[in-house]
């Protein structure tokens, strides 16, 4: 499992640093609190990315994969692609009819997402147009996911780690060559489209390479797509209650100039660790849980869960000790250019600081979900998720209009961990699992080390002056002296909690090997996942 995670991951880190380019190139064009453009074009990003959450993501795949997984195993490879023709049919005529009523409708929709925008009609006008423009990128990437699911169920990850960065990719050939914020908007909105096109199409490849045989067909409300719907339907509540929160953050920062991109800046920060670890861990775990349940092996299962929580705190704590230490030195180091102020690099990191500490409990949801999902159950995460999401928007309204911005970035991460809360003690009491001692021990390391990585950093960010004023004046095309020492402190927290966790015995040398070592009876890698 850890070795699918790994696998997984270092190709989503591939992606991300491909993401990393395409936002400081869009959030130098485009700006921030200063031009239309921006807060237009991520309103039109967001858009469909508020229905791909309900619909493409947790929902869709936690009632699809193992489902098709199972079919593949007990009825062989015809059955099962017969099925996930059938959800593909179901899907994308559902995806797609929404997308046609959202298009129509988005000057009225518009009105009420982003009612801030009214006092500036250029900024309105600007946001309904492009985000009708990326709106039918929801039934591609809805598509991909299906592909990619497939892709999971059969054991490749290549394919479904490597599809994001096609949109990067895209983007930043398309972004690269404007000078114009808004021209920068329009091009980087139908590159979204373009680019969603393009990944359907990979992952299609990808799915057809790995030996599936998936190809459109007509409609069919078979009693296998009922259930799947019944099975989505707990899922695609609990997103729709998370797309709530979202909804209203969106509805509250419409008021402040620039406050969406502030946003979307800080989310790309956590949203890295979250993606390498937690969506990886929560890949590579639900299939292997589904397996194991089913076989009756609750020693495994226990293991497994064991070494997916400790694995993503191994990573998940030091990653929050970093973002929360030295958050706003972060956002000015990286993204504090062009049109993107320091002012709004600032606003970013207070953002960021929040969204640090509440960095590991988004990451236990993604590990702790399968525990309930490979149990056939969907209900359970679906009413704690209806519980804190309204406590988010409580607190988020609440602290929006006393402490201001940074409210809703508080509001998330604790609404987070009282989910996180509620999972865990429905495991323990159902007697689905529990960390062990001996994961307890490893976690309390873990903690140790990453708390003196925090510290370290904290540290050296607190005498950037001093780090920096040996490089003055020294530059290396677009990196400078605030570029090379943030990326030199960010360098030393890496080594220096690599070095820690093995002093405090977070981790071992064994367990490293073992992690990378395969086992006897594991069967070699495809050869087309290794091209």
């Amino acid at each position: 499992m850890i070795r699918s995670s790994i696998i997984f991951s270092a190709l989503t880190l591939v992606s991300r640093f491909l993401g990393l380019a395409r936002d400081l190139v869009i959030t130098a064009k485009l700006g921030a609190s200063t031009t239309i453009a921006a807060d237009a074009y991520y309103t039109a990003l967001a858009f469909p990315n508020l229905f791909r959450r309900m619909f493409a993501e947790g929902a869709f795949s936690a009632s699809f994969v193992p489902e098709y997984a199972k079919r593949l195993a007990a009825e062989g490879g015809e059955a099962a692609d017969q099925y996930a023709a059938d959800a593909l049919a179901t899907m994308a005529a559902f995806t797609a009819a929404l997308t046609v009523v959202c298009q129509l409708a988005m000057p009225w929709l518009m009105r009420v997402y982003s009612y801030g925008f009214l006092a500036t009609p250029e900024k309105f006008k600007l946001a309904v147009v492009l985000t009708q423009i990326t709106m039918p990128y929801l039934p591609c990437i809805v598509v991909a996911a299906l592909f990619a699911g497939v892709l999971t169920a059969r054991g490749r990850f290549v394919v479904y780690g490597l599809y994001p960065a096609v949109q990067n990719v895209v983007m930043l050939v398309v972004v690269l060559p404007q000078t114009d914020p808004t021209r920068a908007a329009w091009a980087a909105s139908w590159a979204a489209l373009v680019s969603g096109v393009m990944q359907a199409a990979l992952c299609w490849w990808g799915a057809n390479r790995s030996g599936a045989h998936i190809h459109p067909r007509h409609l069919r409300y078979t009693p296998a797509m009922r259930t799947l719907v019944r099975r989505m339907a707990p899922g695609v509540v609990a997103s729709s209650v998370t797309q709530i929160n979202l909804f209203i953050s969106a509805m509250l920062a419409s008021q402040v100039a620039g406050m969406r991109v502030w946003l979307m800046v800080a989310e790309r920060f956590y949203q890295l660790p979250l993606s390498l670890i937690g969506v990886a861990i929560g890949v590579a775990l639900l299939p292997r849980l589904s397996t194991s349940l089913q076989q009756h092996d609750h020693d495994d299962a226990q293991a497994a869960m064991d070494q997916a929580v400790v694995f993503g705190l191994a990573f998940s704590l030091p990653a929050a000790a970093a973002l929360a230490a030295m958050s706003g030195y972060l956002v000015e180091g990286f993204f504090a250019r062009g049109n993107f102020t320091v002012a709004d690099a600032h606003a970013s990191g207070r953002l960021l600081f929040h969204y640090g500490w509440g960095l590991p409990a988004f990451v236990l949801i993604k590990i702790l979900q399968p525990a309930f999902f490979a149990r056939g159950d969907t209900k359970t995460p679906m009413i704690y998720s209806m519980i804190s999401v309204g406590v988010n928007i409580a607190l988020g309204v609440a602290l929006f209009y006393t402490i201001g911005f940074p409210g809703i970035a508080l509001a998330t991460a604790l609404a987070s961990w009282i989910t996180v809360a509620q999972m865990l003690v429905r495991l323990r009491m159902r007697g689905a699992w529990s960390p062990s001692a001996r994961a307890w021990g490893k976690i309390v390391r873990v903690t140790l080390a990453s708390a003196c990585m925090g510290a370290i950093v904290g540290l050296a960010a607190h005498f950037r002056p001093v780090l920096e004023a040996p490089l003055a004046g020294f530059r290396l095309g677009p990196l400078g002296a605030k570029e090379f020492t943030v990326i030199g402190v960010t360098a030393l927290g890496a080594l220096s909690y690599f070095v820690l966790v093995f002093a405090f015995g977070g981790v071992t040398l064994a367990e490293a090997r073992a992690a990378f070592r395969r086992r006897k009876g594991d069967a070699p890698a495809p050869a087309q996942d290794l091209s």
